[in-house]
This record gives C-alpha cells, structure tokens and sequence, in this order.
C-alpha cells in the first residue's frame, strides 16, 4: 500500500528536548503534537533532558551520559556508567573541551533506526546535524531536516564577546558547527521558521536556497490569547532563555536605557538571567534601576497586558512575535479540545514529511 494511502509512520529526532527551551522540548512537543493529530503515528527519539510529550506521539528515550545536567555539568562518569566506544567517545571529547552531543546521539539514532528502518515512512532531524544522519539517509529513509538558525550565529556572537583563553576554549566548544555545515548541505529538504534564518543557513551552511523552505511558526493560543483589561503602554516585555550575548539582551538594556531619558519605560525580561552574570552587571552600570527587572515565571499573564513585545534575539528574524496566525486545521478542529490555535509551522512540517516520503 502506497505511503499517501495510509497515515505515515514518522521518527523525529532530538539530540537534546530540554522541555522549556523554544528550538529544544517546546517546539519538539508542538510539532509532534500537532503531526500526530493530522492522523500520522510519531514516535519521538531523544536525548536527555527528555522532552515533556502531549498524547499521541511516543517517546523513545537514547540516553546519553548527561554530561551536562544539573547540578554537576562536565562531570566524570563512573566506570560502571560506560556501555560502549559511543560513551567513550562522548567523554573524550568533552575531557578535550569540545560538544559532542550531536555526534553522539546521531550514532545512538543511526544504530536504533538501522535495527528498525522498515518501521519508519519518513525521519524528522530537529538539528541535530550530525554524520549520522547521513548514514540514516542511506538506510534509504526519507529525511527532513528543521535548522532553527545555523549555530555558525552564535558562534560569531560568542566570540566577538570573547577574549584569551575564553576565545580558544569556546572555539572548541563549537567545533560541531563546522559537521553541521558540511551534513546541512548533504541531507534532504530543511525547514526553517523565517526569511531571516533561511538567509542565515543559506550564507553560513552554503546550502542551497531551493533546498531551504520556511515554515512560519506561530502561537499556542490556548495559553497566549488577549485578557480583559488595558494594557500597560510603556512597559515591554522580553524572554530571553540564557544570559548569552546571542539573546540580544544587552542590546535591548541599552536602547531601554537611550529611551529612559526620553519618556516613562519599564522592562521586564522572563527568564534566568544569572546572579551577578553580564545582564545584572550592565543593569547597574546603565543605572537603570527598577525601570528594568527580571521574572523568573512563565510570561504568559504578563504578554497579554504589556503594551510592547521585544523580540530581542540576535540569531533569528521576527517571528510572529504580534500574535501570529493559528493554522487552518487547529482552527477549525481544535476548538473540540479547547484551543483555537496549534504550533503554526506543524501542519507545514507534516506536508513536507509526506512529500518526501
């Protein structure tokens, strides 16, 4: 039976699905979600942190050594932890400063799927973009790939900021972006959520433009939806997830602190920006004292009475940052579950599952 006469059967990889990170858990719990309310069977494969699952997809859990988990990041594992040359190579190459994640879970996926290729229609590789997956290709696996935005950004940010052996050592740390570059260009079609990544990928990965198709994402409105009540003119609100120069912060305190002499403004940043780390600094150096604050707790009440949204990144362009377009079927048939909108970019990422299958 031909594969559009049936739901397809899709393996969506995930090297690590931290459950509150955008790229990470958020958009893999999303997409999986909404691919399988289209009537496809998903069976998720991931890394620690393990992604927090809607019903429907399946979780398929490739564990790793969790070298960087909290609270005890580039920790030595016991002798007993060791199960094969994977784990060995997984701690080599962390004892020798660099990232070897990808890498490592794109051989754990490649050894799963080659037990299990006549299981699958189609593979979904969330960035992993590792040699691996070209092995997987070859099982003769139809393969789609989401690149968020080429890691080649960070990396640019990262070391701009850096000086001494900082430079050095973050230099090895993203020694990966350089095999996501050369898998980028060898794998089959690539999603991305805006214009902006796509031009990045297409610059920093030299992949293809015709190989590169954006999906835009958009916004769960089951949880973000306007709330009675005025909103608050002056006062902005960003979210960053990390205290990192790629998050755009330090960009966002200066131009607050520019306006601050020009009118009445107040910012509130979600997220963990670290004690004492570069954003608390610079909030003290700009004196910018209670005009600027941070919040640890999800922002949802907060989005819906602010009067500005700051989409502060340095690594992505603007993604429906006003509110975005809920999908045709999540408008229409997600209403019987009590939400009116979905992940935006899902139903375009199951229609390109299904072209390439």
């Amino acid at each position: 039976m031909s594969t559009t006469d049936r739901p397809l059967r899709v393996a969506m990889l995930s090297y690590r699905s931290k459950p509150h990170c955008g790229g990470q858990g958020i958009y893999l719990r999303h997409v999986s979600r909404e691919v399988a309310a289209l009537g496809h069977q998903v069976e998720v494969f991931s890394g620690q942190p393990y992604p927090e699952l809607e019903p429907g997809p399946l979780l398929h859990a490739l564990p790793s050594l969790d070298l960087y988990r909290e609270p005890d990041p580039f920790r030595t594992p016991q002798l007993r932890e060791y199960r094969d040359w994977i784990d060995v190579l997984e701690v080599a190459a962390m004892w020798t400063a660099a990232f070897p994640e990808p890498l490592t879970f794109s051989l754990r996926a490649l050894r799963a799927l080659r037990q299990r290729a006549a299981d699958f229609d189609v593979v979904h590789d969330n960035q992993v973009l590792a040699y691996g997956m070209l092995g997987i290709a070859r099982l003769g696996l139809p393969l789609v790939t989401s690149i968020h935005h080429p890691i080649s950004v960070d990396r640019r940010i990262e070391l701009a900021a850096a000086t001494g052996f900082a430079r050095l050592s973050k230099r090895r740390w993203y020694g990966f972006v350089r095999m996501q570059g050369r898998v980028a260009r060898r794998v089959g079609p690539v999603l991305t959520g805006s214009e902006s990544s796509r031009d990045d990928i297409c610059r920093d990965f030299r992949v293809p433009p015709e190989n590169v198709h954006v999906i835009p994402l958009g916004v769960d409105t089951r949880l973000f939806h306007p709330r009675k009540g005025p909103r608050a003119a002056a006062r902005i609100l960003a979210v960053a997830s990390a205290d990192s120069p790629v998050k755009g912060v330090a960009t966002l305190l200066r131009a607050v602190s520019k306006l601050g002499t020009e009118r009445d403004i107040h910012l509130i940043v979600v997220g963990k920006p670290a004690d004492g780390g570069p954003t608390e600094r610079l909030v003290a150096e700009l004196a910018l004292g209670d005009r600027a604050c941070r919040q640890r707790r999800d922002g949802r009440g907060a989005l819906a009475v602010r009067g500005i949204l700051a989409a502060r990144g340095r690594a992505h362009g603007v993604r429906n940052a006003a509110g975005g377009q809920p999908h045709r079927r999540a408008a229409r048939g997600d209403r019987r579950r009590g939400h009116a909108g979905g992940a935006g970019g899902s139903r375009g990422a199951g229609r390109s599952a299904a072209a390439a299958a």
